[in-house]
């Protein structure tokens, strides 16, 4: 599969490695209101995200942690195209709760939280 989406991380929001540890990370592209920006993993996207949806078993991956897509709601990617903006909640369940989220296997949240750095390439597909 293509990649859809790769990005680099450019700023990690104080409150990140909070919500990290419960398994949510939050995206918001480059320019982001500070009050979102702090709960925010800011990024800039490398090229254009693609057209296509990614499908459920599409592979994520953050520096070296991967996980698989396990659901995603009506909206995710065309927020994702719009304004860069996507929550991934890292809980395994097919069963989205918004429609701007995308849901994904779990992962151990220490080894999220610490590949949430500056630099680090996210990728989708």
């Amino acid at each position: 599969m293509s990649v859809l989406l790769k990005t680099r991380v450019t700023a990690v929001g104080p409150e990140v490695a909070d919500l990290a540890e419960g398994g949510v990370v939050i995206l918001f592209a480059d320019g982001a209101p500070p009050e979102l920006a702090e709960v925010s993993i800011l990024h800039l996207v490398d090229g254009t995200p693609s057209e296509a949806t990614p499908p459920v078993g599409t592979v994520i991956r953050i520096g070296d942690l991967s996980a698989k897509i396990t659901g995603i709601g009506d909206y995710a990617w065309q927020k994702v195209r719009d304004i860069g903006h996507v929550v991934i909640t890292f809980n395994g369940s097919d069963h989205v709760d918004r429609p701007g989220e995308i849901c994904a296997s779990e992962v151990d949240t220490g080894e999220l939280v610490s590949t949430l750095k500056v630099g680090a390439t996210i990728t989708i597909g």
